[in-house]
């Protein structure tokens, strides 16, 4: 039955990987692998490391979301491509053959060549390293409760794009809320600082959806720092390019991402830190491949690279398995047209920006529909109960329950 079917091997089961599979299904033999044998809802990562979230309502078990289909899973990483065999070889040994390879492996933290950055910050693509982010906030937080005096914490997230923005704006509720209710002399002494080097947050937004974000955040207690630079990054402390040095015992890194450092070992084309792809989304030079998602560097109509956002990692999965059909059916292939549906940004209880193309919402209302569409998009049926139930309880109680320090030490 299958064995005309194209066999499709697709590397990294996020947004656009999961996707790209599960449309291929009827039309293809595929095989999925990650390194990981359950998917990330990136977007609610922020919540898991401030306490908002338990770590499971945001990972979803891949074979779980294949389940009734015709799919193969392997969880490992790709080590090399084998070009002349159509060939991937995993960090398992295991060898997994193709007739279209889909490059969907996301991406990692970029620091822009600022020393200091891999060393002396936090990032934040992961559970375990939102998990680390949290343990690093409470145990510093119990740390002061030792102490009878105005010793100060300093909290300090650097970028102010969305995800820092929501970090930065979700830190200060812990503070203002169940850590002041826990010990109300520690939480005063807690400092937030968000830092972007532009002129204002949320580049991508209309300039009164920026405004209205820092006013927010401010009204929030948060210190943001616009037009400020950050040359390195040391142990407890931030040298900026203007001179200044601020002190800083968790520094959170979300100045931008850079496509998954997979695509070097993989040998593949780069162009500015991405995946080289043609507008049909084939891998230059090489037709029977092709990337998706935060790793491509698919261009807008504008020229400018696509926005490493979940919407265009999905788009991406369903056109790419149409193109796919194109080629059994040689039929032409298109080019890829984003179809950019709005952007949104939460900063804090009742509070968020929304900004779809002219039309623009802050507030309550803009807050209730950021809460539907990430609740719309969560995987499972009980990792959205289990959300609603924590939203729930936060907002009731002001309080958040998931102030475990988790980590390894």
């Amino acid at each position: 039955m299958n064995k005309n079917k194209p066999q499709v091997l697709i590397l990294g089961a996020g947004f656009g990987g999961l996707t790209a599979a599960i449309s291929l299904a009827k039309i293809a033999k595929v095989t999925l692998v990650d390194r990981h044998n359950f998917q990330t809802f990136l977007p609610l990562l922020y919540q898991v490391s401030t306490a908002g979230l338990a770590a499971d309502h945001v990972a979803y078990p891949i074979r779980g979301a294949l389940r009734g289909l015709p799919i193969e899973f392997r969880m490992g990483s790709p080590i090399s491509i084998d070009h002349k065999n159509k060939e991937v070889k995993l960090d398992s040994s295991e060898i997994l053959k193709f007739d279209h390879l889909i490059v969907a492996l996301g991406s990692v933290s970029a620091d822009f060549g600022i020393p200091g950055v891999k060393e002396f910050s936090l990032g934040m693509k992961s559970v375990s390293e939102a998990l680390t982010i949290r343990a690093e906030i409470m145990r510093r937080f119990e740390d002061l409760c030792r102490f009878e005096d105005d010793t100060k914490f300093s909290v300090t997230v650097i970028g102010g794009g969305p995800t820092g923005v929501e970090m930065a704006g979700a830190i200060a509720e812990l503070i203002r809320g169940p850590l002041k209710s826990d010990q109300a002399q520690v939480a005063k002494n807690i400092n937030v600082t968000l830092i972007e080097a532009g002129p204002r947050l949320l580049p991508p937004f209309a300039p009164s959806l920026s405004a209205r974000t820092k006013k927010d955040l401010e009204k929030l207690g948060v210190k943001v720092l616009l037009n400020t630079a950050v040359k390195e990054l040391a142990h407890r402390k931030i040298f900026l390019k203007d001179g200044t040095t601020l002190q800083s015992e968790v520094t959170i890194w979300a100045a931008g991402v850079k496509g998954a450092d997979a695509m070097k070992d993989l040998n593949l084309p780069i162009e500015a830190n991405r995946v080289a792809v043609e507008p049909t989304m084939q891998v230059k030079n090489y037709p029977y491949l092709w990337a998706l998602g935060d790793i491509a560097g698919a261009k807008g109509k504008d020229g400018s690279p696509l926005p490493m956002v979940a919407p265009v990692a999905i788009q991406q999965g369903k056109f790419i398995a149409k193109q796919i059909k194109r080629i059994s059916q040689n039929k032409k292939l298109e080019h890829f047209k984003y179809l950019d549906k709005g952007s949104m940004a939460t900063i804090g209880r009742n509070k968020a920006v929304v900004q779809v193309r002219w039309f623009k919402l802050a507030g309550p209302l803009a807050w209730l529909v950021w809460l539907w569409l990430h609740l719309f998009y969560l995987l499972g049926g009980r990792n959205k109960i289990g959300t609603m139930a924590d939203w729930t309880w936060n907002y009731l109680t002001f309080d958040r329950g998931n102030r475990h320090i988790m980590d390894s030490q």
